[in-house]
């Protein structure tokens, strides 16, 4: 019992453990713990040399919020660990841990479907021309759809079954995140260029005309 009351006495800030539940002091008596989230929470505040109730108050929150962050019996939003680390003036980086590279978020500007929802994170995406509706494919209503879809910077998108985007990740590698529209629109004019090359190329010489 004495043990607990030296604890008490000479470890927590009497300031900080006034909002504290017995909860949360007995959770803290427990310790020491490994840094993680809540060491993190504390060197933010010897950064900026605050108490829990200053830290609190610069992040709009109550004192207990952050006592229990440092107890380990919450843990901080995603948006307040950020608030905090630019508070700091800390930046983080993420790494992978096999090859060390960094590892970013994906980008806000990816392509985003007709509905316009993003595709889902984890397929690869390929255009195909221009879209048009399925019912309209390879009828003259379809060339008219695509002619409408080049001219309104609508590209067909798709993405491959599981095995074949395995297979072309193995041949092309993995790409690091979705392209913008604009990268998606560019690809379709180019593949127009190709199509429209491929057509000149094959197409027979009038009568008369000399290849070159």
């Amino acid at each position: 019992m004495t043990f607990t009351q030296t604890i008490t006495q000479t470890d927590v800030d009497p300031q900080e453990r006034k909002d504290w539940t017995e909860a949360e002091l007995e959770y803290y008596l427990m310790g020491p713990f490994d840094g993680e989230i809540p060491g993190l929470v504390r060197r933010i505040r010897r950064i900026l040399d605050v108490s829990q109730r200053g830290l609190a108050g610069l992040l709009g929150i109550s004192q207990s919020q952050v006592a229990r962050w440092e107890t380990r019996r919450t843990s901080p939003r995603t948006a307040v660990l950020v608030e905090m680390l630019r508070l700091a003036k800390v930046r983080i980086g993420l790494h992978h841990e096999e090859s060390g590279k960094l590892v970013e978020p994906m980008r806000d500007d990816g392509a985003r479907d007709r509905a316009l929802r993003r595709y889902p994170a984890h397929v690869d995406l390929e255009v195909a021309g221009w879209w048009e509706p399925r019912d309209a494919m390879m009828t003259a209503d379809g060339m008219r759809w695509r002619a409408r879809s080049r001219r309104w910077g609508i590209p067909a998108v798709r993405y491959h079954h599981p095995f074949w985007k395995q297979v072309f990740r193995e041949v092309r590698g993995t790409p690091v995140d979705h392209p913008a529209r604009h990268q998606l629109v560019a690809e379709a004019v180019h593949l127009d260029e190709v199509r429209e090359e491929r057509l000149r190329r094959t197409a027979p010489l009038p009568p008369g005309t000399m290849s070159a």
